[in-house]
């Protein structure tokens, strides 16, 4: 049994990537929730993690942090993390470390915030233009390889790691071709997506800094999480 590490569901793309893929896969693991504002948490989370963030991944004395090394080493132990055809795992490595070092405008205007919805004041250039590459990036894998995932009839960590784009895409109303809507409406619908969407509306904290964000690039129309507890 692993032992997963996360940071608050309503916030943190970067541990849904491992989260949703585990899941998704069947491959069990014991969830450690670290929320953002417990500081004795995280003190004692630090003695434990090389890198004091989350994702980390436990198994046994083994541990292995940041998203992109954990599928990796799920990789060696489990099939279907990536593709077994040579040409549909190149891709969707290659689109997985795309997603996991680029697209900055994406992830700096538009910070996970999966329980509210959000209009922008305005969309920069560089914001359109990484949208405008996450459209020819899936449309390029689903024709090529049969979808409806992107490197063909399997959820694989390509697809989790761009699980927190399609949380974005909801939260903040961005207009893509119709096939990336339609790609990112069936990330959405996955079980293990549904799951973690639960888990991030009951959250009843707000981290003042990412709210904070929200105010300086749009307007929040709705808010479906819990009341705030502090």
């Amino acid at each position: 049994m692993y032992d997963l590490y996360i940071g608050n569901k309503n916030y943190s793309s970067w541990s849904l990537r491992p989260w949703v893929l585990m899941k998704a896969l069947g491959i069990p693991f014991s969830e450690h929730l670290i929320p953002f504002h417990d500081q004795d948490a995280w003190s004692k989370y630090r003695l434990l993690s090389p890198n004091g963030m989350v994702p980390l991944l436990g198994d046994g004395d083994i541990l292995v942090w940041d998203s992109l090394s954990i599928a990796e080493y799920l990789a060696e132990r489990h099939e279907g993390v990536w593709p077994s055809d040579p040409a549909a795992r190149a891709f969707a490595r290659s689109a997985a470390a795309e997603m996991h070092s680029g697209f900055p405008a994406l992830r700096n205007i538009c910070g996970m915030n999966i329980g509210v919805r959000i209009n922008l004041h305005q969309q920069p250039d560089a914001l359109k233009a990484n949208l405008a590459r996450l459209s020819v990036l899936w449309n390029d894998g689903i024709s090529r390889f049969g979808g409806p995932f992107l490197a063909g009839p399997d959820f694989s960590a390509a697809d989790a790691f761009f699980c927190p784009v399609a949380f974005r895409v909801q939260t903040y109303g961005l207009e893509l071709d119709r096939s990336s809507a339609a790609y990112v409406a069936r990330l959405l619908g996955l079980p293990a997506m549904q799951e973690w969407y639960g888990g991030g509306l009951a959250e009843t904290f707000r981290a003042r800094p990412y709210e904070h964000e929200i105010d300086a690039v749009g307007t929040v129309t709705k808010d479906l999480r819990a009341p705030a507890s502090n």
